[in-house]
């Protein structure tokens, strides 16, 4: 489709979104990666956004969580995006992972964290937009990010010394 090939070359960051939540059998980490969430929504209240398929069935899950987990991956997470968006029963196996007291939960690595909550969700065609408000952010500005361009993932060049 011509749609999604010109969607496709525009290039976005990539970030998990997580929280450990109640399975029914006990606490389990859940994880959905996007590569529409953006940030500077709003500034008061702080938002963020992403989008999420009516299909996806991490978000249904994900979004039961008091406070929600976003990593924004960075250069060195190319394999572990791949892993996370797999539909392996163990999408964190081997990813160094952290969880705040309020099941936030984070992949280690991060150039940018956020710990957030829904604030609102609205449909928007074959997605659901969803806003979250902030609630703390850390980031590590020396860690390359992630892009997602031309339907792969791809890393930045870094700048070079003045």
């Amino acid at each position: 489709m011509a749609l999604r090939t010109t969607f496709a070359l525009f290039p976005t960051g990539v970030a998990a979104l997580s929280a450990v939540v109640d399975s029914g059998e006990g606490p389990e980490p859940v994880v959905l990666v996007a590569s529409s969430f953006q940030v500077g929504i709003s500034l008061d209240p702080p938002l963020v956004l992403f989008a999420v398929q009516h299909t996806s069935t991490s978000w249904p899950k994900l979004k039961t969580a008091p406070r929600i987990g976003v990593s924004v991956l960075g250069e060195a997470h190319d394999l572990a995006a791949r892993q996370l968006a797999s539909k392996a029963a163990d999408r964190f196996a081997g990813i160094q992972t952290t969880t705040t007291d309020s099941g936030a939960h984070f992949i280690h690595g991060a150039p940018v964290w956020i710990e957030a909550s829904i604030h609102s969700q609205f449909p928007a065609g074959d997605h659901d937009v969803v806003l979250l408000q902030v609630h703390a952010a850390g980031t590590a500005p020396d860690t390359e990010p992630l892009v997602w361009h031309s339907s792969g993932f791809r890393t930045l060049t870094p700048k070079a010394d003045a």
